[in-house]
């Protein structure tokens, strides 16, 4: 239910069998069932709706089997408030050597024994409807963006297809929300064709796949507007793998929903912090001495109760840094969400996104792509990009 608009950008609220969400939403990639380092009570202080499970992972420890014996994830964690799994396929192509895919599905190694194992869609389904998570993902034919080819092609229409397996094994629908991907690369015509076949299959939400992997920030804006302008204004959207603040600002001002990504809490294990003004490195030797807090204006509870020298004293030496960094990231990462929300309902979405750029980009050099995709959005950046970003900015939309 869409609540606010500004423009492209929505603030909406998304009901969930566990829980009642609030859009735009970042979700914290759990993969084997826990955030790393911080637990379900501490997920929930910070205001954390949905938690990301990683399906391959989970299938192999502890099983899907034992996870709905157990009562369900949400049950097996403690997790009262929503979950959303992966298809699995991601992890196969990423993290296994031979992955090989197939009209049938995606043949790999398996990683106990060395065994060639095969993951269908409908296997994919079962083992999401045993996990029982609120929001699963349709298995797709995965490509990496920075491919061109017929193989882009290829995969576009095998995730067509595998779409229509999934629905027909879902034995939850009532219970579990099935989202398709779009596929389609960097190819406008063939996004697009995705894009009309899922909404043709009428599925509760939508993701915008095989981003964030490597392509160049333009191509990567561009997918994403082209996406959200054609893909239901009922339905969520989310742009999978995304978890850099700015990234986020951008796509929510595009009319995206929901991102997920390792990155906030996997930088905070390597020592650094989300601050407004972009990321700051604990581990360098300039913070043994600092006694301010990681950030004066956050109210988390490790800038309220710790200083950057502590922190720099444990950070990569004791689980207790990368703890508390990934608690600080996080809350970040929900405070974000919660200011694209208001701000989007109370009007004030412009005025949000200008001080965002303006703390992260204080000389005003705000990158051309950013400058590119707020004019398409409809946001007037040019009280925090110097004249010579604005030049450019005209330059390339005439172009």
């Amino acid at each position: 239910m869409v609540l606010g608009r500004f423009n492209r950008a929505r603030a909406a609220r998304l009901i969930l069998p566990h829980f009642v969400c609030e859009t735009p939403l970042f979700m914290p990639v759990g993969t084997q069932g826990t955030i790393k380092g911080l637990t379900t009570n501490q997920l929930e202080d910070i205001g954390c709706q949905i938690i990301l499970g990683n399906t391959y992972h989970l299938a192999l420890r502890p099983t899907s089997e034992l996870i709905d014996e157990l009562g369900g994830l949400h049950k097996f964690m403690n997790w009262p408030r929503a979950l959303l799994t992966d298809s699995g396929g991601f992890q196969m192509v990423s993290l296994l050597h031979l992955a090989d895919i197939t009209e049938e599905g995606v043949t790999f190694q398996s990683p106990v024994d060395g065994k060639p194992m095969l993951l269908t869609p409908e296997e994919s389904i079962q083992i999401q409807n045993r996990i029982g998570a609120d929001i699963i993902m349709a298995l797709d034919d995965v490509v990496k963006t920075t491919i061109t080819g017929p193989r882009i092609e290829e995969a576009m229409y095998r995730t067509l297809r595998w779409i229509d397996r999934c629905i027909a094994a879902h034995k939850r629908p009532k219970e579990q929300n099935l989202f398709g991907i779009v596929q389609g690369g960097l190819d406008p015509v063939l996004r697009d064709i995705c894009v009309q076949g899922l909404v043709e299959r009428n599925l509760p939400g939508y993701a915008i796949g095989g981003l964030a992997g490597g392509e160049d920030k333009d191509s990567f804006w561009r997918v994403v507007a082209q996406c959200t302008a054609s893909l239901p204004e009922s339905k969520p959207r989310y742009v999978m793998g995304v978890g850099y603040p700015l990234d986020i600002v951008v796509c929510s001002a595009l009319g995206a929903d929901m991102y997920d990504c390792v990155y906030p809490t996997r930088t905070a294990r390597f020592g650094t912090a989300l601050v407004p003004e972009g990321t700051l490195r604990l581990k360098h030797q300039s913070m043994a001495d600092d006694t301010r807090p990681i950030d004066s204006t956050c109210e988390c509870m490790v800038c309220k109760n710790y200083t950057r020298a502590y922190i720099h004293c444990l950070v990569t030496k004791d689980a207790m840094g990368s703890q508390l960094l990934s608690y600080h990231n996080l809350y970040y990462m929900m405070q974000l969400s919660r200011n694209l929300h208001s701000s989007i309902i109370e009007g004030t979405f412009p005025k949000f996104v200008c001080d965002f750029l303006q703390k992260m980009f204080p000389e005003g050099d705000v990158p051309e792509w950013v400058c590119n995709a707020m004019e398409v959005a409809g946001i007037d950046i040019s009280s925090c990009c110097t004249p010579s970003n604005t030049k450019l900015k005209i330059y390339a939309s005439s172009g």
